[in-house]
């Protein structure tokens, strides 16, 4: 059996706390026998969850933490006062080496907090991204970043197309994965300050396939595995993909239940067309991990279900085994020194 994963889970954080986390958690321990589970929260609320389930015992451990950070809270207090919530104790196994890697539902604002502050990056590491994977035409890519540093400079954005490119290959399997940023048109002249500034550093990284700019418009089609931007840009990029996508399907669903014979067709067609759109359910791959910590960080949707989650829990087992973090150190880290 392949090495133990350590994941501590934030059971207090999201909408569907702790129902939907602890769910999800008994899911990825009962799919994967190399994943121990380390639930952080009210131990009696969390107690209550988990007798609802079959699991094994030596897979699942109960870290007591009484207090919870809301998603209203100003994230740097949060993470520096309440030294008792879910997240800070959960985030403190990975810092102190008891766990290996966290995932978490709750606030966006106090996980990017908390893991650098907490975790803390990657001697080096300039600034830590959050990465999610998208879905495209040809798969899927990782837009980096999406929500983290939203003033980020061009040395940051060098680095978060190394960090992506290093993702991509090893975990998603992409030999020579192609990078591009997002820009408001092809030619390398087009762009604000940061993107001219950024553009000519990227084409001169030898280590990376740099392939130039790319339109958002084009970002669904796949041209590119790794998407790089600051994080105001990728997190545009990303809320308007998935409500794009969720009204898409809306539509589709309403159109084939709006007549007699629209219904015989749908029936026909609904095997392939569900397996269609499950390649554009976000949810199946996972949470954005935050790369360029010292540990693994993951954040899933606020409204994540059990389903999101025990992708989250299990997507850690992949950056483990490929030493992600390793690789960072060795082929950023060390070419710089």
């Amino acid at each position: 059996m392949s090495e133990v994963v350590r994941v501590a889970v934030d059971a207090m954080g999201g909408d569907n706390a702790p129902l939907e986390v602890v769910k999800g958690a008994v899911e990825a321990i009962n799919e994967h026998d190399n994943i121990k589970v380390i639930l952080v929260g009210k131990q009696s609320v969390i107690m209550e969850e988990l007798n609802k389930y079959t699991y094994s015992s030596n897979q699942i451990e109960v870290v007591n933490a009484q207090d919870t950070i809301e998603m209203s809270e100003p994230p740097v207090m949060a993470i520096r006062k309440k030294k008792d919530s879910s997240m800070v104790v959960a985030m403190n196994l990975v810092k102190n080496n008891e766990a290996d890697a966290f995932v978490s539902a709750g606030s966006s604002g106090a996980v990017l907090v908390g893991g650098q502050l907490i975790v803390g990056r990657i001697k080096g590491i300039e600034r830590a991204p959050m990465a999610p994977l998208i879905p495209t035409a040809k798969g899927v890519a990782l837009l980096i970043d999406c929500g983290a540093n939203v003033d980020a400079r061009a040395s940051h954005l060098v680095q978060f197309a190394k960090m992506g490119a290093i993702y991509m290959e090893n975990i998603m399997g992409i030999s020579n994965p192609k990078v591009a940023i997002v820009n408001i048109g092809a030619e390398e002249e087009k762009g604000n300050m940061l993107v001219k500034e950024t553009y000519p550093l990227l084409k001169n990284c030898s280590d990376i396939n740099f392939i130039g700019s790319i339109e958002a418009r084009d970002i669904p089609d796949g041209y590119a595995d790794v998407i790089v931007c600051e994080a105001f840009v990728g997190n545009v990029i990303l809320k308007l993909y998935e409500g794009v996508g969720n009204t898409f399907i809306k539509k589709i669903k309403e159109g084939m239940m709006s007549t007699f014979i629209s219904k015989l067709g749908a029936l026909l067609v609904k095997p392939q067309l569900k397996k269609t759109l499950k390649a554009f359910d976000t949810a199946q791959y996972g949470g954005a991990p935050l790369l360029g910590l010292n540990g693994l960080v993951v954040k899933t949707h606020g409204s994540s279900k059990a389903n999101e989650i025990r992708n989250s829990i299990v997507q850690c087992i992949s950056f483990k085994e490929q030493q992600i973090n390793e690789k960072i150190k060795e082929k950023i880290i060390n070419v710089q020194s």
